[in-house]
């Protein structure tokens, strides 16, 4: 950080936010704070209903417990300065928050990224490999994934924020977002930030070709190994990768198309992140849990006994 201060001139920055005109920002912060809520709510039900329920002890559960965390941390990264911020006249975050929440946002995304891939390979072992499925997939093994997806997230985020942090910044200080990103900040850098744009745009797009690729061959095989299943337990399979599925084309799909076109300060560009920041981690619990009987069953009697034992 120190080198980023010895070429700064500039100490804080002004977010342009989503809109200007004040009226939209009050709407904005009455449909957004409810979702920010259910984020946190649903989120954290799946967390405790996983750790308190002996029956969702299996190594699907345990990660999908931790993307829900992974999915409040990444959320909470952006949503309560965005929320907060719809309210200010001015929008300001100093250049050391501005790099703290790009780290962030980056290492919950892309650990998330990583889990979702993780995901994939926990359900190609269960329907591929059903017999070895408790070898293969076993406590330690489930916390080495988690670990090395944590891992991942750590060492891109360090890339993106080691690239950033030796530009200089002297002005002017007005970022076109209502969050930190790289390619917004890279416009108020007083340098050429075409090699930066590169390695970041690498980074971030090997990794992203890579993880999709990992899961889309691990669902072909999945469904070709459907074919010699009982109808049953292909529809028990399909139900549970087709949730998978919807989760991972909501986050792959807008970030993609965000970061693999040429950078501009267009609407859509901010609308298309208040998708995948603000919108996709409230989606994700309800469509685990809406697809998945198991979870919805042991919710009904862990909460609904919860209840009645109050109403007692």
């Amino acid at each position: 950080m120190d080198s980023m201060a010895s070429t700064n001139n500039v100490t804080e920055l002004i977010l342009t936010g989503l809109f200007q005109t004040p009226q939209v920002q009050r709407v904005c912060f009455v449909v957004f704070l409810p979702v920010y809520l259910a984020t946190l709510a649903g989120n954290g039900l799946i967390i405790v209903t996983v750790s308190i329920s002996k029956s969702l002890h299996s190594p699907m559960y345990f990660f999908l417990s931790y993307l829900s965390l992974v999915e409040i941390s990444y959320s909470s990264t952006i949503v309560p300065k965005f929320i907060t911020d719809l309210l200010a006249k001015i929008k300001t975050i100093s250049l050391e928050g501005c790099v703290a929440q790009i780290f962030f946002f980056h290492f919950f995304g892309v650990t998330e990224t990583f889990l979702l891939t993780v995901m994939a390979y926990d359900r190609y072992v269960a329907i591929c490999k059903p017999l070895h499925y408790t070898t293969i997939m076993s406590q330690p093994v489930c916390h080495l994934l988690v670990a090395g997806s944590c891992l991942g997230g750590v060492i891109h985020s360090m890339i993106q924020i080691l690239v950033t942090v030796q530009l200089p910044f002297c002005g002017p200080n007005v970022i076109d977002h209502y969050f930190c990103d790289l390619h917004p900040l890279f416009k108020i850098a007083c340098a050429d930030t075409s090699v930066e744009g590169v390695i970041v745009l690498a980074n971030s797009g090997l990794l992203s070709i890579f993880s999709l690729l990992l899961l889309v061959s691990s669902y072909i095989v999945i469904l070709v190994n459907l074919r010699n299943h009982s109808a049953e337990g292909r529809r028990k399979a399909l139900s549970t990768c087709a949730s998978h599925i919807m989760v991972v084309i909501l986050f792959f799909g807008p970030a993609t198309f965000l970061y693999m076109r040429p950078s501009s300060t267009l609407t859509e560009d901010k609308l298309m992140a208040v998708f995948y920041t603000v919108i996709t981690p409230m989606l994700n619990p309800i469509i685990y849990t809406l697809r998945n009987a198991e979870v919805k069953i042991t919710m009904r009697r862990l909460w609904g006994k919860k209840v009645n034992s109050g109403v007692e």
